[in-house]
């Protein structure tokens, strides 16, 4: 025990001394000068190192850093501790626009540099070639980094210290200098995404270290050289798209060690299944069309470290074994071959994804395994079957193969919602995929509009185990709807309709390159390749979007016409053979992109049965909900409501439209399963759930018990059954059953507002300043329906950021009318016990109970504050001085600083004048005087520039003493005498007052904030 305290103080007295000899040491002067040139050369124009520390302190071409930006100059000091050198450069998602510098040789004992994921444009400079560096990565992971072009210099290969040298995705051109064979230390070599020509230099088998090598998506010729069988320490080797042809060198079995194999999409003779079986620790065994014939060996199926295997896209028979010891496989794609028999169990095994799809296998009809619902796999079935040419053979699994009718027409929003999108005067309906989740072997079908996807293909090293990541969203971009929400896959992914007329078709693809900025920074480099089939026949081969379009983020239709259908089914496939980057602006950006397809009839109009089935139903369902809330209202003011439902043992008959069964709720949240608890509402807990049909729901559980659940219960209910607007959650309907009283909502995705701006780090989102002022638009829209356009007139008297939330687009609608009341026009104000929350409630209801539409109108004003300011209201104090955020703004009104309220992360990129308005608007709103308040659509008008907004200025010395802080100061004291000696954590305290009718009393009750969502 002595010697194990005597070894750690050791230890700790080794470390400070250290750190103490270091605080006695600097860079000298010539080196600190040094780092000043190379950091102008590279195009900073802000630097700021701390030599006698080693840290840099600022460095960028903006002030604010960007984005998982990341920098560290690292130091080692002489044994005198005198002096230190610097050692290490890392300059990393800058976006820096300048050259690799020249001057790095005036640091002698520099031996790594990172300037990955830049701008940087220009060569590699010859002076580098007398440095004794170890690596280089100033590419390394992608593009992501510069714009380095012509050939990779000669000079390179002088560098014989190296180990690491990454130059992928750059515009490198021409052969690869044979004078990197000099690099006998090399353990890494990247060249993947570039242009480079010619075959692979001789001299490469001088590179007996080499652990990791990389050349896809490369223009190289020749045949893959046989000299690979001398990197016998090879652990990585990847070929995607490099141009090399096969055959595959038999003596790849030489590379025992090999973990990681990656070939795809070469050209050559067909060739048999390559001899692999010497690599024991294969984890990854990736060889997708490659020519490769015959049976896959049964070694394959044993192999105990092996956990992805893509044969996918080859000419390979034979049948699955109904045995696979290879108990660590997860992925399988056997995709494109002509694999016949049955599908055994023996592949199907819980978590793992298998796509069998295009094969010869024998049909997988209902009966089957591979048929039967709720098994924990992804499996994709189809085209499946020999029978390629009708519906047997290219749907599994169906009971019903025959069409009760046929489509002429079909409209896809690829990724997205259902929308509406106007054509030719005509108003139509894309209909929808983007709730679908997964992909990685997905066989989706939609059966009452005939149409679906096959999607194939795993989005390797982006460390998403779940593997949901097959659409993406740019809500903010400022194109169409259509075009902001996209379905993605890494392999292939096709578009089936079926029970479609025969005849001739258009099809209309619509693009946008949304992942890839079009601005000068490291994010506009990525390139997208894929190719597109229609009817199994190529049509586009290499397809750019941003060639086509000539940008990214920019609209792109392409049509292709008479396009014949004989057998009632239409195939359109989009497949990734290796090309383009894949790890720009991250990890696993590539593959197919599409945004929408169209397909309309050539010979007859579209039918719009449809459209009007699904809007007359829209129309009944409404009204019918509404009648049924209407009924339940008017039952509870008979007080006969709750105590007959609450009597009803089994309440699965007479049930009202509208409502659902207790069983029904404790399936879709697994008997609330403390892993679907979501939040805590005032009242009881709420839970995520998914419907069935694949809705997902948020559950909110209040207390039969409590009085004020019971109000809050019928409130909600009455309030938001029959108000449908875009900016207001939306109640599907509720469960009265046993004593359990459950409301079930609309998911919201992102949470709620208040997370998003104050929450926890890691729940925080980026929310620009286009998003904050859409967020704050959106929210007083909803407010001025509310109270001016809705049939009934609300007041909702609970307006926070924490009862704003956000859905996967980061469009709020306001959620919680619990507390809320009906506004009654023919009077000034309603007189109210007063329930809120405290810094959010306008003084005059505050303090005296009166309530009108303009309460919420201050409640509005409190939360646009805090959208500009990124601060809690109760939570931010600069000083004693001001008891909130509005005191403070009051104060730098007065002082004209209104600049000083922005948040620090959106300085950089918003316009004073657009700061100031939403300011001014806010403290506008949170006027002492109701009546000088402007109504909600006043507000909608004012944020949208179709108005101007009065300055109103507080007069020197009188805003501090008005009733806006009185009251807060009032009921914080009141809250604080009620609960001295305990201890309050919440961010925000909700105060709810009731008068009973036997007892009329006063209470403070802390109701922690509703949140729906995770």
């Amino acid at each position: 025990m002595v010697t194990k305290k005597l070894f750690v103080f050791l230890i700790i007295a080794m470390g400070c001394f250290r750190l103490l000899r270091f605080a006695e040491s600097k860079v000298p002067q010539e080196e600190v000068d040094a780092l000043q040139e190379i950091t102008a050369a590279m195009g900073s124009t802000y630097w700021k190192f701390n030599g006698d520390s080693c840290k840099v302190e600022m460095v960028g071409v903006t002030q604010v850093p960007p984005k998982n930006s990341e920098h560290e100059i690292s130091c080692e000091c002489e044994t005198n501790g005198t002096v230190c050198h610097i050692v290490r450069i890392m300059l990393k998602g800058y976006n820096l626009p300048g050259i690799l510098p020249p001057q790095l040789v005036k640091l002698p004992y520099l031996l790594e540099i990172d300037f990955a994921y830049n701008y940087l444009n220009g060569t590699i400079p010859s002076e580098w070639a007398s440095m004794k560096l170890t690596s280089i990565k100033f590419l390394c992971s992608s593009v992501l980094v510069n714009r380095l072009s012509g050939e990779i210099p000669k000079h390179l290969g002088n560098i014989t210290t190296l180990t690491y040298l990454c130059l992928e995705a750059n515009q490198f051109s021409g052969a690869v200098p044979p004078e990197l064979g000099n690099l006998a230390n090399l353990k890494t070599l990247m060249l993947s995404s570039n242009e480079l020509t010619g075959s692979l230099p001789l001299t490469f088998a001088l590179l007996r270290n080499l652990t990791d090598l990389r050349i896809n998506d490369n223009n190289f010729n020749g045949t893959i050289p046989s000299f690979i069988q001398k990197w016998e320490q090879l652990k990585r080797l990847e070929m995607h798209a490099s141009g090399l042809e096969g055959p595959i060198p038999t003596n790849l079995s030489l590379l025992s060690n090999l973990i990681e194999l990656r070939i795809s999409d070469i050209n050559g003779p067909n060739q048999g299944f390559p001899m692999v079986r010497n690599m024991t620790g294969i984890v990854r065994l990736v060889l997708r069309n490659c020519n490769i014939l015959g049976e896959i060996p049964a070694y394959i199926w044993a192999m105990k470290n092996l956990e992805m295997l893509d044969v996918s896209f080859n000419k390979l028979v034979g049948k699955i074994p109904t045995s696979i010891s290879a108990d660590r496989l997860r992925f399988v794609f056997l995709s494109g071959n002509m694999l016949s028999g049955d599908v055994p169990d023996s592949i199907l095994k819980q978590g793992t994804s298998i796509d069998l799809s295009y094969n010869d296998f024998t049909w997988q009809g209902p009966e089957k395994p591979g048929c039967q619902e709720n098994m924990n796999l992804n499996l994709n079935l189809f085209r499946s079957s020999s029978s390629r040419n009708n519906f047997r053979g290219a749907l599994p699994c169906k009971k019903d193969l025959n069409c009760p009718q046929y489509s002429n027409c079909l409209h896809v929003n690829c990724g997205g919602k259902d929308t509406r999108i106007k054509e030719n005067k005509s108003n139509l309906l894309y209909e929808g995929d983007g709730d679908i989740e997964g992909g990685t072997a997905k066989y989706y079908i939609r059966d009452d509009n005939y149409w679906g996807f096959s999607s194939t293909g795993d989005f390797m090293d982006d460390n998403d185990y779940q593997n949901k990541r097959y659409t993406v969203s740019k809500p903010l971009l400022n194109i169409s709807e259509l075009y902001k929400t996209a379905r993605i896959a890494p392999i292939s992914l096709t578009y089936f309709h079926y029970c479609l007329e025969n005849g001739n078709y258009t099809i209309t693809f619509n693009f946008a390159e949304i992942e890839f900025t079009p601005d000068e920074t490291y994010s506009s480099l990525g390139r997208r390749i894929f190719d597109i089939y229609v009817q199994e026949k190529l049509l586009w081969k290499d397809f750019n979007i941003e060639s086509e379009a000539k940008s990214t983020q920019k609209p792109l239709v392409k049509q292709v016409s008479k396009v014949s259908v004989t057998n009632n089914f239409l195939e359109i496939r989009f497949y990734w053979a290796g090309k383009g980057t894949t790890r720009i602006p991250e990890r696993s950006v590539y593959g197919p992109l599409v945004s929408a397809i169209s397909v309309v009839s050539d010979f007859k109009p579209c039918s719009n049965r449809r459209n009007k089935g699904t809007a007359y139903i829209f129309v009944v369902g409404v009204l019918g909900a509404c009648l049924v809330f209407f009924i339940l209202g008017i039952l509870w003011w008979k007080g006969c409501l709750l105590g007959k439902y609450w009597r009803k043992e089994d309440t699965k008959e007479d049930m009202p439209s509208g409502t659902f069964t207790l069983k029904q709720i404790k399936v879709a949240t697994d008997d609330f399963d403390s892993a679907n608890k979501i939040g805590e509402g005032g009242f009881g807990p709420v839970y995520k759930g998914q419907l069935p049909d694949g809705t997902k729901i948020a559950v909110k559980q209040l207390s039969s018990k409590s009085r004020q659940g019971n109000r809050e219960f019928l409130n909600e209910i009455g309030m938001i059954s029959c108000l449908q607007h875009p900016n207001l959650v939306k109640l599907h309907g509720f469960c009265v059953e046993g004593d359990q009283l459950l409301l079930v909502y609309e998911y919201m995705e992102n949470n709620s507002l208040a997370r998003a701006l104050f929450g926890p780090e890691n729940n925080q989102l980026e929310l620009d300043w286009a998003t904050r002022l859409k967020i704050c638009v959106g929210i007083a829209r909803g407010l001025a329906f509310l109270h001016e356009e809705s049939r009934l007139k609300i007041v909702h008297r609970d307006i926070k950021a924490t009862n704003v939330l956000l859905d996967s687009d980061l469009n709020p609608k306001i959620s919680d009318f619990g507390l809320a009341r009906l506004d009654e026009e023919e009077k000034t104000h309603i007189t109210t016990r007063v329930a809120g929350t405290i810094g959010y409630m306008a003084p005059e209801y505050a303090l005296w109970g009166h309530l009108t539409h303009k309460a919420d109108v201050y409640s509005f004003g409190v939360v646009a504050m805090e959208i500009v300011t990124g601060k809690n209201t109760n939570n931010f104090m600069p000083s004693e001085k001001f008891v909130c955020l509005l005191d403070w703004a009051c104060h730098l009104q007065q002082t004209g600083n209104l600049m000083a309220l922005l948040d620090e992360r959106l300085r950089s990129e918003v316009k004073k004048e657009e700061a100031e308005l939403m300011v001014k608007v806010a403290l506008l709103c949170t006027n002492a005087s109701a009546s000088l308040r402007p109504s909600m659509s006043e507000v909608v008008n004012m944020l949208e520039g179709r108005m101007t907004v009065p300055d109103l200025i507080p007069e020197t010395g009188t805003y501090t003493e008005d009733l806006r802080f009185k009251a807060m100061r009032d009921l914080r004291r009141q809250k604080e005498d009620q609960s001295s000696g305990e201890s309050q954590t919440q961010n925000s305290t909700t105060v709810h007052t009731f008068c009973s009718s036997s007892t009329s009393y006063n209470s403070n009750e802390i109701k922690p904030d509703s949140r729906f969502c995770s």
